[in-house]
């Protein structure tokens, strides 16, 4: 063999071993690629699965986010303006370790607080108890942002239908305006009439000036109640019960938070004529699945109006009538935590049975008012025999039966 047919055999030799020794560098190859591409394929296959699991995840992580945040948007108008749910859990754990029976007024109301808040959350306890800590704390947070969204977006709402009242019924002048709250408060006179201490007489100028100055005997507190709540703004001094949570402007903000805002603009009557609830049913059915908005008091299955429902919406009445710019408990000698107490306690606490009898009958009609829920079903048998339509029907009866004997 000559030395270039060695060199060649040599060569040969090397092309023909592999990294192992045993394949050609051609067989090597394809088998790697198809080897490489399998493995790439595989690889995409698992992170696809890993991203559609991510996905799957963050997408069941947000709706849980937008259902709580969702829920918890009835907590401040109808629960608890100010108290946390933290608080009000804590005085019902309290009242099973503790053996006492007494409790303080305030652990009386955060306790009734706890009741409302399973009514309006049926789901929330067995939820929570399967939760782990961290989960539970999460719900929380979400909760409360609902809330407070809700209490943010009610007042925004307010800001302006509160001057729209204000200027169509008592024609200030200058008028409220709808963005400057500067110029509400005392300083304007529309919104200091409906802000005066009901004891007090607004149309005084030694009023005026003493409310304005902050004199002694003037000064405005959560102590008195303010005008607005009452029936045509005015107070009978003899009876301050007498149209107390009566007032206009009061049931408009009511039904612009619960109902619609287009509803506040009929507040006057009884509300015997239109019921809401149903109404709102009827268009649902007649809709052929075109969609309809749901007011708050369909979203939170709320039928009847409420006593902290009724604080909850003074408190914000009061605010846009204010000259506070931004939300916050304490305006000037003003303390909107105890003014919402004060009328949950009117409502929850009466102090014998006849206040409790009127304060049945003010929440009847404030369930009227806003929900327009006629009476019709608790009309007695012997109610409906008398009415007009079945008196008729037996006289029709006696007549045909009398012609029957006389033939």
């Amino acid at each position: 063999m000559s030395l270039a047919q060695g060199d060649d055999a040599s060569s040969t030799n090397e092309n023909q071993r592999s990294d192992d020794g045993l394949q050609q560098p051609s067989e090597l190859s394809q088998a790697q690629l198809l080897h490489l591409q399998a493995r790439q394929r595989r690889k995409i296959a698992q992170l696809e699965e890993q991203l559609e699991t991510l996905e799957s995840g963050r997408a069941a992580k947000e709706r849980q986010t937008n259902y709580y945040v969702a829920q918890g948007r009835g907590i401040r108008r109808v629960v608890a303006l100010f108290d946390s749910i933290e608080d009000l859990v804590t005085e019902n754990d309290r009242r099973y370790e503790d053996d006492e029976d007494r409790a303080t007024i305030d652990q009386e109301r955060l306790h009734i607080g706890y009741d409302t808040l399973m009514r309006t959350l049926p789901w929330l306890l067995k939820t929570a108890t399967d939760m782990e800590h961290d989960e539970y704390i999460r719900m929380l947070k979400m909760l409360r942002q609902g809330a407070d969204g809700a209490r943010g977006d009610d007042t925004s709402k307010l800001k302006t239908l509160v001057a729209d009242w204000v200027n169509r019924e008592f024609k200030p002048n200058p008028l409220v305006d709808h963005d400057d709250k500067h110029t509400r408060g005392f300083v304007n006179d529309a919104c200091g009439k409906l802000l005066c201490p009901a004891e007090l007489d607004w149309n005084s100028p030694v009023t005026k000036a003493g409310i304005r100055d902050r004199s002694e005997g003037y000064i405005v507190t959560d102590l008195s109640f303010p005008a607005f709540l009452y029936e045509k703004y005015t107070a009978n001094l003899d009876n301050l019960e007498e149209g107390l949570f009566r007032g206009k402007i009061l049931v408009q903000g009511y039904k612009a938070i619960f109902t619609s805002p287009s509803s506040a603009k009929n507040v006057e009557g009884d509300g015997d004529g239109a019921d809401v609830i149903e109404n709102n049913r009827r268009v649902r059915k007649a809709g052929w699945g075109i969609k309809v908005k749901k007011h708050v008091a369909q979203i939170i299955k709320m039928e009847k109006v409420t006593p902290r429902s009724i604080a909850y919406v003074a408190c914000q009445i009061r605010f846009a009538l204010s000259s506070l710019t931004s939300w916050r408990t304490v305006d000037g000698d003003f303390d909107y935590i105890q003014f919402w107490r004060s009328i949950v306690d009117f409502f929850e606490r009466p102090p014998g049975r006849e206040a409790r009898r009127r304060v049945d009958r003010l929440l009847e009609w404030w369930t009227r008012k806003v929900f327009g829920r006629s009476r019709r079903e608790d009309l007695s048998a012997a109610a409906r025999s008398n009415m007009s339509v079945n008196a008729l029907q037996r006289q029709r009866v006696q007549l045909d039966d009398a012609s029957f004997d006389s033939n």
